[in-house]
């Protein structure tokens, strides 16, 4: 693969920009050239937010042109289809959490908040592919409901779409998350791994 652009969403507090940061430093650890930039501001806890990861030999700018995305991973699901109707390219992959999270928009009344099934059907239009997953409970399961971010990078690794090995990708979540929650977050990256490679 010469070039992977990916698109990590979610909204503010649910670690979309630390797992963004995880992926780009695991791949320059390979070697690879990576580029990260987030395009809506995280200052405000449950405002949108959203990374673009660009990896690859000759990836420069930080930004990812319209349906340009192999991948949109996504934390929290309407921030997957918001991100998904813009950036996803035909034959791409929205790997989305199950959970809702409500965002800013949807509790002051803005916007509706979609069915999954009508998040799906969106999504297949576009000649694109949806695997969904619980990382909300997984993360409980692993020990630690803020590993949810984590439960979603293993579960990216497992579908063999990264250029990146699972080893680095461990070794970088080891290194980039509070010492005494490790433990919970190796956990949770084995969860999401499994989830997709069964």
């Amino acid at each position: 693969m010469a070039e992977l652009n990916l698109i990590i969403a979610g909204v503010g507090g649910q670690g979309s920009i630390r797992a963004s940061h995880i992926v780009g430093i695991a791949a320059i650890r390979e070697g690879l050239r990576a580029r990260v930039g987030e395009t809506f501001g995280s200052a405000m806890r449950g405002g949108a937010v959203a990374s673009h990861v660009r990896i690859g030999k000759g990836v420069f700018a930080p930004l990812i042109a319209k349906d340009g995305a192999e991948i949109v991973l996504a934390l929290e699901l309407l921030e997957g289809l918001r991100n998904a109707v813009k950036f996803l390219a035909k034959g791409g992959l929205l790997l989305t959490n199950t959970r809702a999270w409500m965002p800013v928009d949807v509790n002051i009344g803005r916007a509706e908040y979609p069915s999954l099934e009508a998040i799906k059907g969106a999504v297949e239009k576009l000649g694109a592919e949806v695997v969904a997953i619980d990382a909300t409970s997984l993360a409980q399961q692993a020990g630690n409901v803020r590993t949810m971010n984590v439960v979603m990078l293993g579960a990216l690794a497992g579908t063999g779409k990264l250029p990146i090995s699972v080893e680095t990708l461990k070794e970088v979540v080891q290194e980039n998350v509070p010492p005494k929650t490790i433990e919970a977050n190796l956990r949770a990256f084995e969860l999401g791994f499994a989830v997709i490679k069964k």
